[in-house]
């Protein structure tokens, strides 16, 4: 996950909050309740004072465990390998749901859901509660419980958060695949997992097209020798394949499950997720996530960078197979918010869909993703200036970097230049952020306002000397809460990854920078990197360039061998609907204005024209994927492509 921006980053204030919005924030209450005087200081303890940041952490969100732990924090292991709230029982469940029995919260909305097609649903907490229950009934009557590992490979519906909610309820490992994986990405994680069921659907809705999910299921489940019960929901009403002695219907099972079931006690450090990654080489990266880690620092940042309070509607365009789905579903019941899903794509029936969704539902909190934006751009102002978006308090971005011109474009048209662009980076890895913004600093166009509380964030150089005002590695030097506990069955990967560079420092992979302001700014991969004649330059960069340019909607840069100077920039550009420019003409122009911004050197070599770039579903663009089909080579794990076809353009095109 990286929200970013590349740019000369000595960009102007263009948003400052109201004393309104600082008095009424969470982290002001925070500081206040805790006798800190400024963001500063709490971020100095934070990070020196782990024991007491993490201990009010918790009891600020009212944390409930069935045992107490006897410390926060045990570091025996070394500081790559800590143990958080050591000895105690709890699980999240406790926290996410059953807490609210008999309170106000219980008949308030924890979850409304909008289908394509136009189906909606609304669940009340208490409601959630019972179906929830009704499933973990469910799975125990499959004969399911306490450390089994359950894949979940649905659409965005209620009852994928059903199921996911139901599986940790007893005690179980939720396994979250993408909605468009196909059956070999599914059976390397099930099979690495042991996993003993699967939750699916007999298909989804894309673009009114009904696309088959029980298919890929069942070639995946031929290969999982584990797996014994398959758990199907009907939501696109299409005929199946059906094998009795492991197939069930959702609502068979479901029709006569009571509607009350305990909670499995667990461990505070029991497995509650294991969330894969796709790595450049090699299997995926399985992140391991634990009860009192991963939904505890969701609901930190959700409250301390996003301000998300009680009575909010939070929206963010996402899949549940990337964190940001189970980051939506953790933070916003554990703050009694309310989370929104949609299953469909955001320009269906028409280019306004995605507004229409805010002002139907009010909602007060949109994330939606740079790559989003940059395409919704093409269709003009007209689809948002036809809705109310009042409702609107606060955008959040992640993803992938920003480019200061779509940055500027949804703060002046969608935000009316008035709401905050809440910036957010981290990984699958950390729980959510390593940086972010809030709504106490003022705003630079695509800046964050530094780390996190309790993130020991710091920019470096080579030799891991803090750097600022110059691009440097991103680094983070004490533990925190929601760090995975390693990767499964495969430590040793786990620190090579984060851990070899520099002693006890986590090496995160961003290139990042801080300006003489304070305002961070994230400046894409470190292994993106392109290096021509000895100088660096971030794809970042490069793309903002390109995409200021009115015939270009979307670009991805990408450096490839050059005998003479090491590197050379290759650059693949989506042109919009409206473009009717000679190619030669505005390939020739592009390469101009990269070589009167960057510098002749840096311009680059070749420009191709392509339909669509290759990007995963929570619309990150892999340039590593678009540069192994430049160059011809294997591009590694492809399983989250939400396009697989642009692969093919891509390798057309070279």
């Amino acid at each position: 996950m990286s929200g970013a921006c590349g740019f000369d980053f000595g960009g102007k204030i263009v948003w400052r909050p109201t004393p309104e919005l600082i008095v009424q924030s969470n982290l002001t209450r925070f500081m206040a309740m805790h006798s800190l005087r400024s963001l500063d200081e709490l971020q100095q303890r934070s990070t020196t004072d782990l024991d007491w940041f993490w201990n009010a952490v918790l009891r600020d969100l009212e944390i409930r465990f069935r045992k107490p732990y006897s410390r926060v924090l045990e570091l025996t292991r070394g500081i790559p390998w800590p143990t958080w709230c050591v000895g105690g029982v709890m699980n999240i469940l406790d926290n996410c749901l059953d807490k609210y029995a008999g309170t106000p919260t219980d008949s308030q909305a924890a979850l409304v859901w909008e289908g394509e097609e136009g189906q909606a649903r609304r669940l009340s907490y208490a409601e959630l509660r019972r179906e929830v229950n009704r499933m973990a009934n469910v799975l125990r009557g499959l004969g399911l419980g306490k450390g089994d590992a359950i894949g979940v490979f649905m659409p965005m519906t209620a009852e994928i958060v059903v199921a996911m909610l139901a599986i940790i309820k007893i005690g179980g490992v939720f396994l979250p695949l993408f909605s468009g994986f196909g059956p070999q990405a599914i059976v390397s994680r099930l099979n690495d997992a042991d996993a003993s069921a699967l939750f699916t659907a007999d298909g989804c809705f894309r673009r009114g097209k009904v696309l088959p999910m029980k298919t890929v299921a069942d070639e995946a489940a031929a290969q999982i020798p584990t797996l014994k019960h398959v758990i199907v929901l009907r939501r696109a009403g299409v005929d199946v394949a059906w094998n009795p002695a492991r197939d069930h219907w959702w609502h068979e099972l479901m029709a006569n499950a009571r509607d009350d079931a305990a909670t499995e006690p667990t461990s505070a450090e029991d497995p509650l997720m294991i969330i894969y990654t796709s790595g450049t080489t090699g299997k995926p990266k399985g992140a391991v996530h634990t009860h009192c880690g991963f939904p505890i620092k969701a609901a930190q940042d959700m409250s301390h960078g996003l301000d998300l309070h009680a009575d909010e509607t939070l929206f963010w365009f996402t899949d549940m197979g990337w964190m940001m789905g189970a980051w939506l579903v953790f933070g916003t019941l554990l703050l009694g918010a309310t989370m929104l899903l949609y299953d469909g794509a955001p320009d269906w029936p028409a280019p306004d869909r995605l507004w229409s969704l805010v002002a139907k539902h009010k909602i007060t909190s949109l994330g939606i993703s740079p790559t989003l934006v940059r395409s919704l751009i093409r269709f003009g102002e007209e689809p948002v200036r036809k809705h109310d978006l009042s409702s609107l308090r606060k955008f959040a971005s992640t993803g992938e970097p920003w480019n200061p011109d779509p940055w500027l474009w949804l703060f002046n048209v969608a935000g009316r230049g008035r709401l905050p662009i809440i910036n957010y980076s981290g990984g699958t890895e950390i729980s959510g952020g390593i940086v972010m913004g809030n709504v106490l600093t003022p705003l630079k166009p695509c800046a964050f306002a530094g780390p996190l509380p309790g993130m020991a964030a710091d920019v470096v150089d080579e030799r891991g000397a803090p750097v600022r005002g110059q691009v440097g590695e991103l680094i983070i030097r004490q533990p925190w809460i929601g760090m995975t506990r390693g990767f499964w069955r495969d430590p040793q990967r786990y620190l090579d990854t984060y851990w070899s560079r520099f002693p006890n420092v986590w090496v995160h992979g961003d290139w990042a920078a801080v300006d003489e302001d304070g305002q961070w700014f994230i400046l894409g991969r470190s292994d993106d990197t392109i290096k021509v004649g000895g100088k660096r330059v971030g794809p970042a960069e490069v793309e903002s360039i390109l995409v200021s340019h009115p015939a270009v909607s979307e670009a991805a840069a990408i450096g490839v061998p050059d005998e003479l100077k090491g590197e050379a920039v290759v650059c693949f550009c989506v042109l919009k609907s409206s473009s009717s420019s000679n190619l030669e003409t505005l390939r020739n122009e592009l390469t101009a204005l990269v070589a009167r911004e960057l510098g002749k050197p840096l311009a680059p070599r070749e420009i191709k024209f392509v339909r669509d770039l290759p990007k995963t579903r929570n619309a990150k663009v892999m340039r590593r994927v678009i540069r192994a089909a430049y160059l011809g080579k294997d591009a590694g794990d492809v399983s989250s492509l939400e396009n697989p076809s642009a692969v093919e353009e891509v390798k057309e095109a070279a």
